[in-house]
C-alpha cells in the first residue's frame, strides 16, 4: 500500500501573551486612578463643588495686634450759682438767661460732664432775695448750657423747709438735671444713697455732696436723711465732724465700685482765703475713704487747687461765685476747674490725669444784665483792638481779678 507522502504541516506559532509584571501592573493602576481623581477634582471645581485653597501671597502684610488705646474725659465744676435779686433780674422781665452763659458755653458744653452749686431754691415766686428761690427758666438756662448736675446740699437746702426743699429737687429734675446731697424723705435717700453714679465712656464716676451746715437751721424732726452733713454740730461751731455719716455716704458709693469718686463741699469760711483745720481733717478722713477729689464752695473767694502731697488727692477748697451779686470785694469772678481723668488702655486702671482751670468774670452791665465772660479771652479781644470788646473799666478789673485768681490757685 502506497504510503501518503507527508505534508509539511505548518503549526501557527503559539500565541505569546504580554507579560507585565506585578510592580508595573500596580503602577499603572496607580496611575489610572490618579487621572479619574483629578478628572473628579477638576469637574468639581468647574461646576462649583469645591473653591480652592487661597494661599498668602507675598505681598500680604501681617497685621500688627491691636493696642488699646486710653480713654481720656473731662469734668468741669462751676462755683456758687447765688439766687439773689441781682442774678434773678439779670435775665430781665422775662427771666431770658441765654445771653448769660453764651461766652462759657464751649467751656459748660464741651465737658463730659459738668456740675456747679446751686446756692438758693426753685420753690417758686416772689423770685429773689427775698426766698432766694429762682424761675424756672435759670434752671432751663444752665441745662442748656450744659450743666449736668447740681448741688443742692449747701446754706441754703432748707431756707423754705422741707417744701422748698423738695420743690427745688423736683425743679431740678424737671429742667433735666440732678440734684445732689439733698433728699425729700428717708425712701428717696435710701434710693439714692446718698450720691449719684455716671458712667461716661466706659469710666465710672461716683459724685457725692455735703454742707457744712444750712445758715443756722436744724434738719426737720424725723427727716434726718434730707441733708448731707459735714458736721453733727452743723449749726453753731462746725467742729465736730459726722465721721459716721460720711463713712456711711461714700462706704455706699463705694460699693457701686467707681472707677473715681469726687466729692463736692460746701465749707470753709464765708468771704475769706482762710482755710481751716477741720477742712484739712476732713481731707484725711476722705483720702482713707477713697475719694479721688474734692472740689468746694462757699467761700465766694477763689481759693488754692492742686494734688496733695500725701496721697495725689485733688483738693480745690473753693471755685468762687459762678453767679452772684459781686459787689463784695473778690467776689466779681470764679473759676471752671476742668478735671481731665484717663483710663489707661493697656491696664484699664483710671486716675485724675490731670487738671486746668477757665478764669471767669461776672460783667454787670448798667441795664443789669449779666454777662459771664471768660477773662483771658476778653482780655485778649480788648488788646487786639475788637470792636466788640470790653470797656476801659472792665478790662482793668479783669486785669485785676486775673492776677489774684492766678496767685490764689497757686496757693
Amino acid at each position: 500500500m502506497a504510503q501518503e507522502p507527508k505534508r509539511n504541516r505548518h503549526h501557527a506559532a503559539p500565541r505569546r501573551e504580554l507579560y507585565i509584571p506585578r510592580k508595573t501592573r500596580w503602577a499603572i493602576a496607580l496611575s489610572a486612578l490618579g487621572v479619574i481623581v483629578v478628572c473628579l477634582l477638576i469637574t468639581a471645581f468647574v461646576r462649583g463643588w469645591i473653591e480652592l485653597p487661597k494661599w498668602p501671597s507675598s505681598t500680604d502684610e501681617t497685621t500688627p495686634p491691636q493696642v488699646q488705646e486710653d480713654t481720656v474725659i473731662h469734668i468741669v465744676a462751676g462755683g456758687d450759682v447765688n439766687i439773689t435779686d441781682r442774678v434773678v433780674f439779670a435775665g430781665g422781665s422775662g427771666y431770658d438767661y441765654s445771653n448769660v452763659f453764651m461766652d462759657i458755653l464751649p467751656v459748660l458744653s464741651g465737658a463730659d460732664l459738668t456740675i456747679a452749686n446751686f446756692e438758693g431754691n426753685a420753690c417758686g415766686a416772689p423770685y429773689g432775695s427775698q426766698m432766694n428761690s429762682a424761675p424756672q427758666q435759670l434752671l432751663s438756662a444752665l441745662q442748656s448750657a450744659g450743666v449736668d448736675v447740681l448741688q443742692t446740699a449747701n446754706s441754703h437746702a432748707l431756707t423754705n423747709g422741707l417744701i422748698g426743699l423738695v420743690a427745688t429737687n423736683d425743679a431740678i429734675r424737671a429742667a433735666g438735671m440732678q440734684p445732689l446731697g439733698t433728699y425729700a424723705n428717708q425712701r428717696e435717700f435710701e434710693k439714692y444713697g446718698g450720691y449719684l453714679i455716671y458712667e461716661v465712656k466706659g469710666i465710672r464716676i461716683a459724685l457725692v455732696a455735703f454742707t457744712k451746715g444750712m445758715d443756722g437751721r436744724s434738719l426737720p424732726e424725723g427727716r434726718e436723711d434730707c441733708v448731707n452733713l459735714l458736721y453733727t454740730d452743723y449749726s453753731s461751731t462746725y467742729k465736730s465732724i459726722d465721721r459716721d455719716g460720711i463713712t456711711a455716704v461714700l462706704q455706699a458709693a463705694a460699693a457701686e465700685e467707681p472707677d473715681i469718686t469726687i466729692a463736692l463741699l460746701h465749707w470753709g469760711g464765708e468771704n475769706n482765703d482762710l482755710l481751716s483745720s477741720s477742712q484739712e481733717s476732713i481731707c484725711s478722713l476722705m483720702e482713707g475713704l477713697g475719694v479721688d477729689a474734692i472740689i468746694g464752695t462757699h467761700s465766694h473767694h477763689v481759693q488754692k487747687m492742686g494734688f496733695r502731697e500725701e496721697t495725689g488727692m485733688f483738693v480745690a477748697y473753693c471755685l468762687g461765685d459762678l453767679m452772684g451779686d459781686a459787689e463784695t470785694a473778690n467776689t466779681s469772678y470764679s473759676v471752671l476747674l476742668d478735671l481731665e481723668i484717663t483710663k489707661d488702655g493697656p491696664t484699664g486702671q483710671v486716675r485724675i490725669s490731670g487738671y486746668d482751670y477757665t478764669p471767669v468774670y461776672l460783667n454787670y452791665g448798667d441795664d443789669g444784665s449779666l454777662q459771664l465772660q471768660r477773662i483771658q479771652e476778653a482780655l485778649a479781644a480788648y488788646e487786639s483792638n475788637y470792636i466788640a470788646s470790653i470797656s476801659d473799666e472792665a478790662y482793668a478789673a479783669m486785669k485785676a481779678a486775673l492776677s489774684r485768681i492766678q496767685s490764689r490757685v497757686e496757693g
